[in-house]
């Protein structure tokens, strides 16, 4: 790995703002190899040189992986006006990290978050030509019968603008009617409309997995974690 400069890499980090970090390394709380160094534009190697903050090892990384379970009622955004957005849901450590959701969710839908500064990881998870499924588990009103899961295996034509792609479909329970879609694109409410089309309407939706990359139930609505890197080996983050 090339060297850089101190100052970015702690806010590579995280730590704080370059600004910040100028005043916090000539301050004496920043130690290179073990000895205080006061200088912001002193260069480290990540792979060889030992920083720490406060005495506290700071572990380079360039980019940073989380899982969240998405609630309902928060939009899935870097910001807005008016609403809470997911990344309000994180401490201003990965907002530095200038961190970013890996698709959308909609408002009132919940489930498995993919939240990265990664760009290049982001479009192969979300491009169609990739292939890469997303798994929805949804509450329907009704049973729109087994014709539904032949017309989203031959594609379902959504109000004369568009065809999505192949999708599986299956019902795993008839009391309440819940039925999991998966899916290889990601366009505007495509998983309520696509039901709406076959007659029945989405009381509630969650999304599963992303790739072989699976929401860990133990994640309350809300909560989220770094992946660990068995995760990242599976959507293939660096």
């Amino acid at each position: 790995m090339e060297s850089m400069r101190l100052d970015r890499f702690l806010k590579e980090q995280g730590i704080a703002t370059r600004s910040e970090l100028r005043k916090i390394i000539r301050k004496g709380r920043v130690k290179v190899d073990g000895e205080v160094c006061t200088d912001p534009g002193h260069h480290v190697d990540p792979g060889i040189n030992q920083v720490t903050f406060d005495d506290t090892p700071i572990h380079h990384s360039k980019y940073v992986y989380l899982m969240m379970n998405k609630p309902k009622g928060v939009l899935t955004a870097t910001s807005d006006r008016y609403a809470r957005t997911v990344l309000d849901l994180l401490p201003d450590k990965y907002r530095l990290m200038k961190v970013f959701p890996a698709g959308r969710l909609d408002k009132d839908t919940e489930g498995l978050l993919l939240i990265t500064n990664n760009g290049t990881l982001a479009h192969n998870l979300l491009s169609p030509k990739k292939r890469v499924p997303k798994l929805y588990e949804a509450q329907l009103d009704r049973y729109p019968g087994e014709s539904a899961i032949t017309a989203f295996k031959e594609g379902v034509v959504i109000n004369s603008e568009f065809t999505t792609l192949p999708a599986d479909l299956r019902f795993i329970s008839m009391e309440p009617v819940i039925a999991q879609v998966e899916i290889y694109e990601g366009k505007f409410h495509q998983v309520k409309r696509m039901f709406k089309a076959v007659g029945a309407e989405v009381v509630s939706l969650k999304r599963l997995k992303m790739g072989q990359l699976a929401l860990d139930e133990m994640l309350k609505p809300g909560e989220y974690r770094e992946l660990t890197e068995e995760e990242k080996a599976l959507i293939g983050a660096e």
